[in-house]
């Protein structure tokens, strides 16, 4: 484990740190923070910063109720740079965005990596701009019971293809369903991070089950 002594702060008694969020793991942010701000911070699990223009250290959170619960923070090869990934309460942005970084200046249609939080936003674009001719405009427009026929039928559709033992109908399947449901949660305003937590929760509760059936 690093000691704080061994970081490098620059003349300013500063280091920047780049806040990650633990689930999306999008950059939240990019602020900084002096040792003290950094002593609080992992006193108390929740980010510290210092304010260059107002010359103090603020807690994020103890204002708006947005704090940021410290997963880890870990420094680069130099010592003078962290990261810092967090479990948000709320945006991290003061615009009342989820992420300070929202202006995209360019994106490689090639490389850019797919996840379930990007289909997430492209949803939430499809049922905002309903862009005529998209599928997706059409279950909106249809409502939560044509949604919610569409997750059925899909749920049939993965049944019928694990029952044949049809490991790539299944695979198939099992997207389609994906895709209907996470519909189904924009349309519900149900986030990737709701689902998140709950599965993480289940998961301690499972981990303490087997535990308790191993002391037996």
């Amino acid at each position: 484990m690093l000691n704080i002594e061994e970081l490098k702060f620059d003349q300013n008694g500063l280091i920047p740190a780049v806040v990650v969020d633990s689930i999306s793991k999008k950059v939240l942010t990019v602020a900084y923070m002096n040792k003290e701000s950094l002593e609080i911070s992992i006193k108390k699990g929740l980010t510290c910063f210092y304010s260059r223009s107002r010359q103090e250290l603020w807690l994020k959170g103890e204002t708006s109720g947005n704090y940021q619960h410290i997963v880890s923070i870990t420094a680069d090869c130099d010592n003078d740079a962290l990261v810092v990934v967090v479990e948000k309460d709320g945006p991290a942005c003061h615009t009342g965005s989820d992420s300070c970084f929202t202006k995209e200046v360019y994106q490689s249609n090639e490389l850019f990596e797919f996840s379930l939080n990007n289909l997430y936003e492209l949803l939430e674009g499809r049922k905002k701009d309903k862009p005529e001719g998209s599928y997706t405009t059409y279950l909106f427009e249809k409502g939560i019971d044509k949604i919610l026929k569409k997750v059925g039928e899909e749920c049939t559709e993965v049944i019928i293809a694990g029952k044949a033992d049809d490991k790539n109908e299944t695979v198939y399947e099992l997207a389609d369903l994906a895709y209907h449901a996470m519909v189904l949660m924009v349309e519900m305003g149900i986030s990737v991070e709701d689902v998140h937590k709950e599965l993480a929760s289940r998961h301690i509760i499972d981990h303490k089950v087997k535990q308790e059936k191993m002391t037996k």
